[in-house]
């Protein structure tokens, strides 16, 4: 599927072009949905987010109870006590604080609440460090929320609005994170298409919850589960989370016919004919998208793919992406210590594995707490891979740049 923004410079009807900072677009974006809940803490660098809509909540221009929690932890407490009593909710963290509240995250997701979080993707400690990589999405992976990234602004803003949308249809109710990397995209200001209210008003329908506390309806929610249970209960989540998966495309689809900015679970930019594919999350793909064009100008017949979807994860889209390619070069922003090297890479194996016409993949780990990869590193990747006598191990991965 090729990116989903075009490039076109025309403002399609019922929106408006705006210079906004990324953090202030999912401020405005989650106003857009008419939340009744924002319950956070803040942490940089996610803290613009929740300054804007404590500023909105304050000024009028949202009709939510805006919480200022103690901790990480208390705010996703308190969007899992307002989700369950049927408040559309919302919060976001980073980094140091998605640990603390990662006890009440898995709560979340088993308790099918359709709480919605943005991520703004940083590294963990230690050291200590503020910058951007996957650390901090890696470590709750398997958490049971759907999973998406954004790649620019434009698509940090339009996501939020899938979001809510997928995560409160009556056949999924599944929380769901936005990761949208910190710095990168957080403090960068773009140029952006705002859509008009009635436009995300025809998309997104008011919060009608499936189940909610109430006293005059007792309910049991998170109840203790035996032995006897655990497992089934655990293999009914898994197989609810799996079952998303067309609701998620559905819904890009109701997007991209109402604002013609159509987003797919796995994206391709100049795959045809390609030898090499590079293979990203996140804003990285961006300059990716340079570097394969400037191989190309250099004859090298180089392409990129782009994971949208993290969990679930879309195994036939990658599948099909890759078809036909020798070399698939995975950049991984986090690492797996004492296992094969980086989380996606042994992701896009195990996903590959037995595909008579896969390609090798070999794993790279980039980026670690938001150390620069240019143009030039994509390069340096590429023929490094194009130079190499046999294929890799199923092991084997390579921290790209660090010093001996």
């Amino acid at each position: 599927m090729k990116s989903a923004i075009p490039k076109t410079v025309v403002v399609p009807p019922g929106h408006r072009r705006v210079g906004m900072e990324d953090s202030h677009a999912a401020a405005l974006a989650v106003r857009q949905c008419n939340v009744d809940v924002v319950a956070a803490y803040p942490i940089t660098p996610q803290t613009h987010i929740v300054e804007k809509l404590a500023e909105m909540v304050a000024n009028g221009e949202l009709d939510a109870e805006f919480v200022p929690v103690e901790s990480e932890h208390s705010a996703m407490t308190v969007c899992v006590g307002a989700e369950a009593a049927g408040a559309r909710t919302f919060t976001c963290t980073s980094s140091q604080g998605l640990i603390l509240m990662s006890e009440v995250v898995y709560i979340t997701s088993a308790m099918r609440l359709p709480c919605v979080m943005v991520l703004a993707n940083r590294s963990l400690s230690g050291p200590l460090s503020i910058w951007c990589d996957h650390s901090d999405v890696m470590s709750i992976r398997d958490c049971g929320w759907i999973q998406t990234f954004a790649e620019n602004g434009q698509e940090v803003y339009d996501l939020v609005f899938h979001a809510y949308r997928v995560a409160e249809m009556a056949d999924v109710q599944t929380p769901v994170i936005l990761n949208v990397d910190g710095f990168y995209l957080t403090h960068v200001v773009e140029s952006l298409l705002v859509a008009d209210q009635e436009v995300v008003d025809r998309y997104l329908p008011p919060y009608r919850p499936r189940h909610s506390l109430h006293p005059d309806r007792p309910v049991t929610m998170g109840a203790y589960g035996v032995p006897d249970l655990f497992t089934e209960t655990k293999k009914a989540q898994d197989e609810a989370l799996r079952a998303t998966y067309p609701h998620i495309v559905r819904a890009w689809q109701e997007w991209g016919d109402l604002t013609g900015r159509h987003y797919h679970p796995v994206e391709t930019y100049r795959t045809e004919g390609a030898r090499v594919l590079l293979f990203t999350m996140g804003s990285i793909g961006q300059t990716a998208m340079v570097a394969v064009d400037t191989l190309r100008e250099q004859g090298l017949p180089v392409g990129l793919v782009k994971l949208r979807l993290w969990r679930p994860f879309p195994h036939e889209d990658l599948r099909r992406a890759v078809a036909g390619a020798e070399h698939l070069l995975v950049l991984d922003r986090a690492v797996s210590f004492g296992g094969p090297g980086g989380p996606v890479a042994s992701e896009v194996r195990s996903a590959l594995y037995g595909q008579v016409d896969a390609p090798v993949v070999h794993d790279f780990i980039v980026g670690l707490a938001g150390r620069d990869v240019a143009v030039p590193d994509f390069e340096a990747m590429v023929r490094e891979v194009l130079a190499r006598k046999t294929a890799p191990r199923h092991e084997d991965y390579v921290i790209y740049g660090a010093r001996e």
